[in-house]
């Protein structure tokens, strides 16, 4: 098979016993590619793969038919793989990766494949250095629960439906358009949100600039009788090309969309939306963090614009369950507790928004925030940022760097965030050592759990704590 128009072909049949081969994952327990291998598998084809590390999401990969191992082991790769997808992330010179480029087979990246799948259908293209996972599931999630209907590719796992994919007879598809080593240039917007440009992934772009100039890029893409949103106040609106271009916002009134009348409600919200003809009132979010107001409002313009109806599109919302490590009450609020909140903000702007949502919410409790940086060129990019915010804190608990895809760099490490912040009151505990401390030190010192709000915050491996932790506040 040679050329992308054989990929293509291959791409778009459908089969039912798995006759057309196996498509082959290098990295398939990422969050990305994962949602790749359940849409192979929805196919029909045997789909099998490597990743690094077992997880949940590889067992539950594993339930769902997915051969997967753990070892770079040429033996273990089956005799019929049609087709190969890995990630930026793998190593280029991973065993398996360089089998595959030197024999020939088709070696494509995830974006690359996904492009492909989004070349024939209608696309709402989630983009953003950080809010596009949670927009992303909310727009899907409209579109699914008021029947309209939609294929989803989510960067996370959608709280209401345990996964990160599923699958509809309409050609619709909702994509997380991924900003890391331009994936999202691949993509065929109809309609495309972008929520931020904060610089990012500066390994990747070198400069902020560079980074934003990628964005304008994106909103390029959108087709020509397509429609961009984008987040009010964003650096060079000007700059972002559309036929059609709306804004949105949580509560600025100068956004073409945007919330008023907001009102807290047992640890979510209550409030009206500002659409271009008219008024949704009373729309209930059952989910904290007042960024996600800023988010569900950019879903509702996209339902809006499909002409879905507004009781359909509240209904929807009020159902919202979240994703996966957004804001997710591990402990809520509603338990006589320390409220707890897991999340996987790693970038400064992230956590901000993380912080004054959660401290929005309960004021009146202690913060105490457990975080681990991810990566030493985004510590040591925004060492000033990360330091500043997690001032915010009232203590601070940090975990040692999560180096995911990188070596260690000399002098960049967790004590350097200690050094720059002005809180002291901060401490460093290696990660395997953290319920024992939370258990021995932290829980001990608390006279009153009613007025204790603990949050754990980082995009690395510090979720294998989340259950540990929840069962000790549980005791």
């Amino acid at each position: 098979m040679k050329g992308l128009e054989d990929i293509q072909r291959l791409i778009a049949q459908p089969v039912t016993d798995g006759s057309a081969g196996t498509i082959y994952f290098i990295g398939v327990g990422g969050i990305g590619m994962s949602a790749l291998a359940r849409y192979f598998k929805s196919r029909g084809f045997n789909v099998a793969g490597y990743d690094k590390t077992p997880t949940v999401l590889t067992a539950q990969l594993a339930q769902e038919g997915i051969v997967i191992h753990f070892e770079e082991q040429l033996k273990a790769i089956p005799d019929d793989v049609r087709l190969v997808v890995y990630t930026p992330a793998v190593p280029k010179q991973h065993k398996e990766l360089v089998y595959f480029q030197e024999n020939q087979y088709p070696v494509l990246k995830r974006s690359e494949v996904l492009g492909l799948i989004s070349n024939s259908s209608f696309n709402i293209c989630i983009a953003g250095t950080h809010g596009k996972t949670t927009t992303t599931s909310m727009v899907a999630h409209i579109l699914r629960h008021s029947s309209y209907g939609c294929n989803a590719f989510l960067g996370g796992i959608a709280a209401n439906y345990n996964t990160n994919f599923w699958s509809h007879e309409r050609n619709v598809s909702v994509i997380e358009a991924d900003e890391y080593d331009r994936s999202f240039l691949r993509l065929s917007p109809d309609i495309a949100i972008i929520t931020s440009m904060d610089a990012d992934h500066l390994d990747i772009y070198g400069t902020e600039a560079a980074l934003q100039d990628a964005f304008i890029q994106f909103s390029e893409k959108v087709k020509p009788d397509g429609l961009l949103i984008s987040k009010y106040g964003l650096a060079k609106k000007s700059s972002l090309k559309a036929s059609r271009h709306i804004t949105y916002s949580a509560a600025n009134n100068k956004a073409m969309v945007h919330a008023f009348n907001i009102r807290l409600q047992e640890g979510g919200y209550c409030f009206d939306v500002q659409l271009d003809n008219a008024v949704m009132e009373n729309v209930v979010l059952n989910m904290g963090g007042g960024h996600n107001i800023e988010n569900i409002t950019a879903a509702i313009a996209v339902a809006h614009a499909l002409q879905i109806d507004s009781t359909f599109i509240k209904a929807a919302v009020a159902a919202y369950a979240g994703v996966k490590r957004r804001f997710e009450y591990i402990v809520p609020p509603a338990a006589d507790n320390v409220v707890y909140v897991d999340d996987y903000a790693h970038h400064p702007e992230e956590l901000r928004a993380l912080l004054n949502g959660a401290q929005g919410l309960f004021a009146d409790r202690k913060c105490t925030l457990v975080f681990q940086p991810h990566l030493f060129s985004r510590t040591n990019d925004f060492a000033t940022g990360f330091a500043a915010v997690l001032d915010q804190a009232d203590e601070i608990i940090l975990l040692p760097i999560y180096p995911a895809r990188e070596l260690p760099m000399p002098g960049v490490n967790s004590e350097m965030l200690v050094q720059l912040m002005q809180n002291k009151n901060v401490r460093i505990v290696e990660k395997e050592n953290l319920a024992t401390y939370l258990a021995q030190q932290w829980l001990p010192g608390i006279t009153d759990r009613k007025k204790q709000l603990l949050i754990t915050a980082g995009a690395g491996d510090i979720d294998t704590e989340v259950q540990p932790i929840k069962k000790l506040l549980n005791q």
